[in-house]
Parts: C-alpha cells; sequence; structure tokens
C-alpha cells in the first residue's frame, strides 16, 4: 500500500485538501457516483456530520468504512 495523497477539495467555497489512500480515495468517488453527488457536496455532508476532535480526512475513511459495514455515518 502507498502512502496517502492529498487531494483538493472544496467546502462551502473554500480549498481544502485531505491526505486519502488511493483504495479510500477510490471507493469514496465510486461511492458519491453511486449516490448521484458531487464529490465536493458529499465531503460537505461528512465535513459537517463529524466532530470537532475528528480530522475530515479521518472522517471521511470512516464513511468510507461505515458505508462497507452498511452502517449510518456518523
Amino acid at each position: 500500500m502507498e502512502r496517502p495523497k492529498k487531494r483538493s477539495l472544496t467546502l462551502d467555497g473554500h480549498r481544502t485538501s485531505v491526505s486519502l489512500e488511493d483504495e479510500f480515495w477510490r471507493e469514496f468517488v465510486r461511492i458519491s457516483q453511486n449516490q448521484g453527488k458531487a464529490i465536493n457536496a458529499l465531503a460537505v455532508e461528512i465535513d459537517h456530520a463529524r466532530g470537532v476532535n475528528l480530522g475530515l480526512a479521518s472522517a471521511i475513511r470512516l464513511f468510507v468504512l461505515a458505508q462497507a459495514l452498511g452502517r449510518p455515518f456518523p
């Protein structure tokens, strides 16, 4: 497995980046496509749902895991 790569996102009009492994990023993109949502729109939903003590990259990983396990997020 490779090291995480920086990925650019726009959340509520602000550019940001997250460092994610390719596997998590690909699954995140697949989930957004299956839900008919733009990747940035899904990232905003996750950003708004995460707690203040959880980073965005970690929240995306947990979201992907929750989807894989058929569990709600958060």
